[in-house]
């Protein structure tokens, strides 16, 4: 098995070391992923700025992380989904909602239940929307504008899990309570 380090601030790449004080400022620590990437400036600074910009769109947290949290389930990124899951309780998101998408199902709230939707369906069908999908979406309360949101969510997610189930990094203490298994739930 490959072993990918965990950078830190003082060990990663001179070109990585700015994403990282970035990250240990938003969360008070590098999150294990993070430290994975940083190995790759290239791709540890693509997150950051992908990041950076999702986080500043017209999505509240709650639903960024409803997103976030679907496309890990689907990309069955075991240290991905407990680290949104955790990030989803902290944004409001109830528990009840949480664990359907980590079970693979859709939530009660009709506008989450639309967002774990088209997320899942744009990952499954590689960006194939039927007219009636997008249609299904627009009828939950969004527009195109978000529609087209949602894949740039989509990218930034797929970063962090395609990294995760490469990598597959040592979860933190916080996130140990939501540990998920592929294929388990």
């Amino acid at each position: 098995m490959t072993n990918f380090p965990i950078q830190s601030i003082e060990t990663a790449p001179g070109p990585s070391r700015p994403a990282l004080e970035a990250l240990n400022s938003a969360f008070g620590f590098i999150p294990n992923i993070a430290g994975t990437m940083a190995t790759s400036p290239v791709l540890i600074g693509s997150l950051t700025d992908l990041f950076a910009r999702v986080h500043g769109g017209s999505f509240s947290e709650a639903e960024i992380q409803i997103l976030l949290l679907t496309n890990a389930v689907t990309n069955k990124a075991e240290w991905a989904v407990a680290f949104h899951s955790y990030l989803a309780i902290a944004e409001g998101v109830g528990a009840e909602s949480v664990t359907s998408i980590r079970d693979g199902a859709l939530p009660v709230d009709a506008r989450h239940a639309a967002l774990a939707k088209l997320t899942r369906t744009l990952i499954e069908r590689r960006g194939g929307l039927s007219e009636v999908e997008k249609r299904e979406f627009l009828d939950a309360g969004f527009d195109e504008s978000r529609l087209l949101e949602v894949v740039a969510v989509l990218a930034a997610s797929t970063i962090t899990n395609y990294t995760s189930n490469i990598t597959q990094p040592p979860l933190e203490t916080p996130f140990q309570p939501h540990v998920w298994q592929a294929g388990r739930g």
